[in-house]
């Protein structure tokens, strides 16, 4: 097969040639655009899920949703290290530039900006670690206008969003649309940030105002904003992503092999959903490598059965190996425990499979390892402050990434 016509992209959200299994998001998240456009009450949106499911994806499929009905949108990527009050401050730059040319009033535009530009360098002198901001460090938003006072810039975090959000959608309001930030690895965000959001959220519901955040996380986001507000849970609208169902996963592959004049007998496609778990990421990497192998078409269960070690290969220094690089050996030691653990036998004879639904008790972790749950402790939260692991229930832990334990089991200890 040509592989200049390879038509799968197993990238770090890069979007597949067929976005296969995302239809119920896609179609929720018109009616919430359409149901805002209206003036009626509608929540925020938070997709959770592992990774590799396909989150960045449809967070920027629906910002084009969002962009095509006219909107103004910006978009972001938490980061632990990094306060909210920057990256927050560029994305509504953005989404108001988007706006300003179908405003009648270029003086509320200016408004605007100089509100934005206060709330922008109104950020603390020091971060998080403690240390001094030196003046290169401190940003300073490409906006012409003066910055405001009084608006936005009281250095609290919470009443500032909540002005500046407000703010905006009243802007959004006047051209007869709406404004709609994405945020990307959203449990990366410190707690004040998340309450600050929630609270800004929170009371653009209760005004009607056209103005809604769009969340994508790990599956404890979900915990991460109910710690910082108890409100949250009937604040946002959440949905779970997750792996494809045979018929999605079959379409993924077959439609763009279709375009290219291709197509797959059964058992191959068996055997891709069996290695890919169905899995978006996997089903495009096993999809790319069997391309590559396969001579001619129909593609074969052969053709996959030999371009599944070089697709493997790839996930092991990619996907999986660059993680495990990160953890220190004590870290190591405490997912290989997980690994262990989350190893499930079947029938006498079976492959050992992995139920990455089931979360491990952490308590079962420190007795595998002889030790005592508190000695524990450093290790564990520093593997989920580096997004390898979550804790979606006190007391237990999970692997953030899929199939996870199965790498860890084939590693030397």
């Amino acid at each position: 097969m040509d592989p200049v016509r390879n038509p799968y992209a197993p990238g770090a959200g890069q979007r597949p040639p067929e976005l296969a299994g995302r239809g119920r998001e896609l179609d929720v998240f018109d009616i919430v655009l359409e149901r805002i456009a209206r003036g009626r009450p509608e929540r925020s949106l938070m997709l959770t899920g592992l990774r590799g499911v396909g989150k960045t994806v449809l967070l920027n499929t629906l910002r084009s949703q969002a962009i095509n009905r006219l909107w103004g949108s910006g978009k972001i990527e938490a980061r632990p290290d990094q306060s909210l009050r920057r990256p927050v401050a560029a994305a509504l730059h953005m989404a108001v530039r988007e706006l300003a040319p179908r405003h009648r009033a270029p003086d509320r535009i200016d408004a605007f900006l100089g509100v934005l530009k206060a709330f922008a360098q109104r950020s603390t002198p020091t971060g998080r670690s403690g240390a001094a901001t030196k003046l290169r460090d401190r940003w300073q938003p490409g906006i012409d206008v003066p910055a405001a006072s009084g608006r936005a810039d009281s250095g609290d975090i919470e009443i500032d969003l909540v002005e500046l959000f407000s703010d905006a959608a009243a802007v959004a309001s006047d051209v007869g649309t709406g404004i709609a930030i994405f945020i990307d690895e959203m449990q990366d965000l410190g707690p004040e940030d998340v309450s600050a959001l929630c609270a800004a959220c929170h009371e653009l519901s209760q005004l009607g105002a056209p103005l809604i955040v769009v969340g994508a996380g790990l599956p404890h986001l979900p915990a991460v904003l109910s710690a910082a507000k108890s409100y949250s849970e009937r604040l946002f609208r959440y949905q779970r992503i997750d792996r494809l169902d045979r018929i999605a996963a079959d379409r993924a592959l077959c439609a763009p092999a279709e375009r290219e004049e291709v197509e797959y007998e059964q058992k191959a496609l068996d055997l891709l959903y069996e290695k890919s778990g169905g899995y978006p990421y996997f089903v495009q990497a096993y999809g790319k490598a069997t391309w590559d192998h396969a001579p001619r078409s129909p593609i074969t269960a052969a053709d996959v059965r030999v371009a599944a070690p070089e697709a493997e290969a790839e996930l092991a220094v990619g996907f999986f190996g660059s993680r495990f690089e990160r953890a220190t050996p004590a870290e190591r030691e405490y997912m290989r425990a997980m690994a262990m653990m989350s190893a499930v036998e079947g029938e006498p004879g079976a492959v050992v499979r992995d139920d990455m639904d089931a979360a491990v008790p952490t308590a079962e972790i420190a007795r595998a390892l002889g030790r005592k749950p508190a000695s524990l402790s450093p290790a564990r939260d520093a593997l989920i402050k580096k997004g390898l692991i979550y804790s979606g229930e006190r007391g237990t832990v999970a692997f953030t990434v899929p199939h996870f334990g199965r790498y860890l089991r084939t590693q030397p200890a």
